[in-house]
């Protein structure tokens, strides 16, 4: 998955992210700066799934808010 947020775009969405996973902490989403597979790589860290699963989440995530 090669799905790179541009910086800007990233602060925009960091907000949703934070609402769809809630146990990401502000540190945690400024850490990834926009990357998808360290989002994916907390998201499969944080909430025990698969790393299938989590960049799963990621790529509709990002789908949703281009």
């Amino acid at each position: 998955m090669n799905q790179d947020i541009a910086l800007g775009k990233w602060k925009q969405i960091v907000g949703k992210a934070k609402v769809l996973w809630g146990d990401l902490t502000d540190n945690d989403l400024e850490k990834v700066e926009g990357n998808a597979e360290k989002l994916a790589g907390l998201i499969q860290e944080k909430y025990g799934k698969t790393r299938e699963q989590a960049q799963k989440e990621v790529k509709h995530f990002l789908d949703d808010n281009r």
